[in-house]
């Protein structure tokens, strides 16, 4: 369920530097030495093979979510976040349900990592259904894992 009075609707270029400021005030992208030229290649535009979307709420920019189409037989959850001064209050549940809604239309698998450190995000996902898949050391930047996590309704083929 939205909580009121917010919106989620596809991002737009103009939404580029309230994101941006959102994310570099966030963990794990802080940590993980995100910089302006990062995230101009994230949000560049067209996002080919790539859907964004942003939860505003009082007129302000308090989420995006940035999903790759077409891997593993589903899709990837490439970035998401909420700001911090809006996380706990049902906007990460409500936007990851509209992206949700979307992936499970289409295919039958949602991927997504999670920094090994990052243990608030990590308890997200296992609240929202996610499982553990498992490590992948060293992705992004040394002694430190992205733990790649799924959540499926079912097999990607029946037999």
């Amino acid at each position: 369920m939205l909580p009121s009075p917010a919106t989620i609707r596809s991002y737009k270029p103009d939404d580029f530097a309230a994101v941006v400021r959102m994310l570099a005030d966030l963990d794990p992208w802080k940590r993980l030495s995100y910089n302006a030229s990062d995230w101009e290649r994230v949000f560049e535009m067209p996002m080919q093979g790539r859907e964004a979307f942003v939860i505003e709420a009082g007129g302000s920019v308090v989420g995006v979510g940035v999903l790759r189409q077409r891997f593993l037989f589903g899709d990837y959850l490439e970035i998401f976040a909420i700001a911090a001064s809006a996380q706990g209050r049902g906007y990460g549940r409500a936007l990851l349900a509209h992206v949700e809604g979307l992936v499970f239309r289409r295919a039958k698998n949602l991927f997504v990592c999670v920094s090994d450190f990052n243990h608030q995000g990590r308890r997200f996902y296992a609240r929202n259904g996610y499982t553990e898949i498992g490590p992948i050391l060293h992705l992004l930047i040394p002694g430190s894992s992205e733990i790649l996590l799924r959540k499926a309704t079912g097999p990607a083929k029946s037999v």
